[in-house]
């Protein structure tokens, strides 16, 4: 496939106003294919040479102002239009559309449990080309009109309010100016719930299946987004541009959510069918909040090229999260994103794949597509918090304000926003965008406290980094008379870094944190009097940000070779009996479990690791016995099945169906349960479809799919491995049975069961990335690489692999992650 670069979309958008799309979608034309047939209205301002892009199953016929095109002048994704001439044209395109299974283009899914079939289109970056022909470039806007037969039952959503008009066909109302990548279309027997605010129709979607999920937490997702479009109505000037908001949960979708004008996908998981924390609600709400914002950062006023991908995620990102504090009861989201979110960021900054979150150097769209990372989200909005705290946020709204007047339904660059900041400050915002947000790294502050022969203790902070900081210095005193060592704050201090000259603290404080907060993006380091009121008083600080960042700047430590990991473990073990943040407990749990216990301390450090976490869950479900908690208790019971060296305890609950004391087995842990059982080699095939036929879902059918890759069996190794990479188009895995497939496969305690596997992945990866495409390829290289397999010889085959297989750009850019982080895993170990 030919992919599009930043020359040619500048070429062709200096030739084109592409002025209307009437596209006429038929989904009842069989399981595979589906007629897709469009008509393009444009103008060209010169006589030139230029194309449109498609990828069907079959071409029928082209037609360019009457006259018939040559359908075998199609070469990959490209039409040749030759010979075009200053003026008017129409294009007509009638082509057969393959069906997905990847979450690519138009994704069709069964429903397990009932045999109903739900259509929905994905079309981010290029894969509008495979629903329907088009200019495919995010700054040729355009207006759409849209047609869809489906099939008897169906309901049809899209991005603007639709129609039934009979015998299956729908119509729906013709759009703002939009990019091509934007267009939406769900399609399938719904249920749905709807209802009206400030005169606009608000509808939430799911499979049949899922409805009385949904119903259960409808008015919860009504009042979230409600809550977030009156406050999006305060901060801003230009009012919600489309003509209704519809929000589908949809099945097999790749991320988390997708920002379609008027009419949002989420992956359906976000309908909770199984018990969930406070936190995971929060989180659902936060990326309600974020795709709300995309209605103007990103749908409004669009990024030109895909190098400012940052001006829709990042913003997004951020008033996601501050919208949601200012306007829900989720009031300490920030604290989520710095323990859950940042260290994506954190973690992608320091990969040799890094770039800045505005990179100039998008050449084209299979780039683009590798940028949508921990950089251009969880960075980006930190930067964001910062211009905040830098420039005030009444200046900051001033700024986006002149942006959306300036630029709306049409396309701005960094340049462009710069300049709307600029105009409502006097502050020198080009200079900060470039520091900001034209280098890449991370900085790392280091507190030096000094006292004279007779004066008070200074603070100079060391600053390892080229970006200004500005940030809070928290002074904690420690009041060790309790067993906790409670912490108090004395006084938060503003500090500017890099620092014109030392700032006096009085008396030397037991805690000095730089960042206090968590204003700024930078990892932070203790002095030695700091870090060992840490040691004992972490859980004292009195504020969940506040030791998040302390939490932070321990997982960076770690990372860097400079703090064992077994201290972090008897960090947790220590402090989480005491925390009271369900977000913090996640966060800490997580990494303890997936990066400590599993990659950093070696092969025989592993089982005492284990024994720790086991221990520290135990402490956490004796805790809750009471019923006070249901959300830390959650949080304790999936990682003690998770961390569960022996399977007696856990068999038991399953057998019995609850932890003593509750909960009761869910279809979640259940699940959860069976596969850990699975991998201690505790259960077998038979218990597996027991439990399938118990719960015959889609989840189902992954938890059973994890767990028969799980089981510690030659054969069951070779089913699993064949079922990932020896496919065809007719039995490939769904994307997320081949998710489900790769998480059971690999096992730090099956390591000599796969050893022969470790060489057998690059090559059969490379291939299956190859002909499946990206989404897989980013499956392949992100859920069945061999994490457990952390030694040389794994690294030297990962290089070998770069080096000469040539894996395709969304799969080499996995690889390099992942080298990577076993390369720093090494070290850690070595450290």
């Amino acid at each position: 496939m030919s992919v599009l670069t930043r020359n040619e979309a500048q070429t062709r958008a200096t030739l084109l106003d592409v002025h209307r799309y009437t596209i006429d979608l038929d989904l009842t034309t069989g399981d595979e294919t589906f007629d897709s047939r469009t008509v393009i209205r444009f103008s060209a301002h010169a006589d030139a040479d230029t194309f449109v892009e498609l990828k069907p199953a079959e071409l029928r016929s082209a037609t360019l102002d009457g006259q018939p095109l040559d359908p075998g002048t199609l070469h990959e994704n490209r039409l040749p239009l030759k010979g075009l001439t200053a003026g008017e044209h129409e294009l007509r395109i009638d082509a057969s559309m393959r069906y997905s299974r990847t979450g690519e283009g138009m994704h069709r899914f069964t429903d397990p449990t009932d045999g109903e079939t739900y259509l929905y289109t994905q079309l981010f970056m290029e894969d509008v080309q495979r629903v329907f022909a088009a200019f495919d470039q995010p700054d040729l806007k355009s207006v759409f009109e849209l047609t869809v037969k489906a099939p008897e039952g169906s309901i049809v959503l899209a991005n603007g309010v639709t129609e039934h008009l009979g015998e299956g066909r729908w119509q729906a109302a013709a759009t703002p100016l939009m990019s091509t990548y934007l267009v939406a279309v769900a399609a399938g027997p719904w249920h749905s719930v709807r209802t009206e605010h400030r005169g606009l129709p608000f509808g939430l979607h799911c499979r049949r299946s899922l409805a009385p999920h949904l119903d259960a937490d409808a008015d919860e997702l009504f009042e979230i987004t409600k809550q977030c479009y009156d406050r999006y109505h305060e901060k801003f000037q230009e009012p919600y541009p489309f003509d209704s908001y519809d929000q589908a949960f949809v099945p097999e979708f790749n991320a988390g959510a997708m920002e379609n004008p008027g009419l949002v996908t989420f992956r359906d998981e976000f309908v909770y069918r199984s018990a969930v924390t406070d936190t995971e609600r929060q989180t659902r709400a936060m990326v309600i909040a974020h795709e709300m914002a995309h209605m103007w950062f990103g749908d409004l006023v669009t990024l030109r090229w895909w190098d400012d991908i940052w001006l829709n995620e990042s913003f997004a990102e951020y008033m996601g999260y501050q919208t949601l504090t200012e306007a829900t009861r989720f009031a300490d989201t920030w604290t989520d994103f710095g323990v859950a979110r940042k260290s994506w960021g954190y973690d992608a900054d320091q990969r040799p794949s890094t770039h800045p979150v505005a990179p100039e150097n998008v050449d084209d769209t299979a780039s683009a597509l590798l940028n949508f990372d921990g950089i251009s989200y969880a960075k980006g909005a930190s930067a964001l918090r910062q211009l905040v705290a830098w420039l005030g946020e009444k200046d900051f709204l001033a700024g986006i304000n002149t942006h959306f007047a300036r630029h709306k339904f049409a396309n701005a660059t960094l340049a462009d926003f710069i300049d709307s900041l600029a105009s409502a400050t006097e502050r020198d915002v080009h200079a900060w965008a470039d520091a900001w947000l034209r280098t890449t790294g991370v900085d790392t502050l280091t507190p030096v406290v000094t006292r004279g022969d007779s004066g008070p203790y200074t603070l100079q902070v060391e600053h390892a980094g080229s970006r200004p900081h500005r940030i809070a210095v928290g002074l904690y005193d420690q009041d060790v008379s309790d067993d906790g060592g409670q912490l108090t704050l004395r006084e938060r201090v503003d500090l500017d870094v890099p620092q014109t000259e030392p700032r006096s603290l009085g008396k030397r404080p037991a805690l000095l944190l730089l960042n206090d907060g968590d204003l700024t993006y930078a990892k932070i380091r203790f002095d030695a009097e700091s870090f060992a009121a840490v040691r004992t008083s972490l859980s004292g600080l009195p504020d969940p940000l506040t030791r998040a960042v302390v939490w932070n700047a321990l997982r960076d430590a770690v990372r860097d070779g400079q703090l064992p990991p077994t201290a972090y473990l008897e960090a947790a073990r220590t402090h989480l009996p005491h925390e009271t943040d369900l977000a913090l407990v996640q966060g800490v749990l997580a990494f303890a479990s997936a990066q400590v216990t599993d990659r950093y301390v070696t092969a025989d450090e592993r089982p005492a690791a284990l024994s720790t976490l086991s221990s520290l869950c135990r402490d956490l479900i004796r805790r809750t016995e009471d019923g006070d908690n249901p959300g830390l208790r959650l949080i304790a019971v999936r990682h003690f099945i998770a961390v569960a060296a022996q399977p007696d305890t856990i068999a038991a609950w399953l057998a019995e169906g609850t932890v003593p004391g509750g909960p009761e087995l869910d279809p979640d842990l259940r699940w959860r349960v069976l596969a850990r059982l699975a991998v201690l080699g505790a259960t077998d095939e038979a218990a597996i479809a027991a439990e399938l036929d118990r719960d015959p879902s889609a989840t189902g059918q992954e938890g059973a799919a994890r767990c028969r890759a799980s089981l510690p069996d030659e054969q069951a190794k070779a089913r699993a491995w064949e079922a990932m990479f020896g496919g065809d188009d007719r039995t490939d895995l769904s994307n997320y049975l081949f998710i489900a497939t790769a998480q059971g496969f690999w096992q730090p305690e099956q390591a000599d069961l796969v050893r022969d596997y470790v060489p057998r992945y690059y090559e059969d990866a490379v291939a299956v990335a190859a002909r499946r495409g990206p989404a897989i390829a980013d499956a392949a290289g992100r859920w069945a690489f061999p994490l457990h397999a952390v030694d040389q010889e794994t690294l030297s085959l990962g290089e070998t692999c770069l080096t000469d297989a040539k894996p395709i750009p969304s799969l080499r850019r996995k690889l390099i992650d992942q080298l990577d982080d076993l390369a720093r895993a090494l070290r850690v170990r070595e450290a």
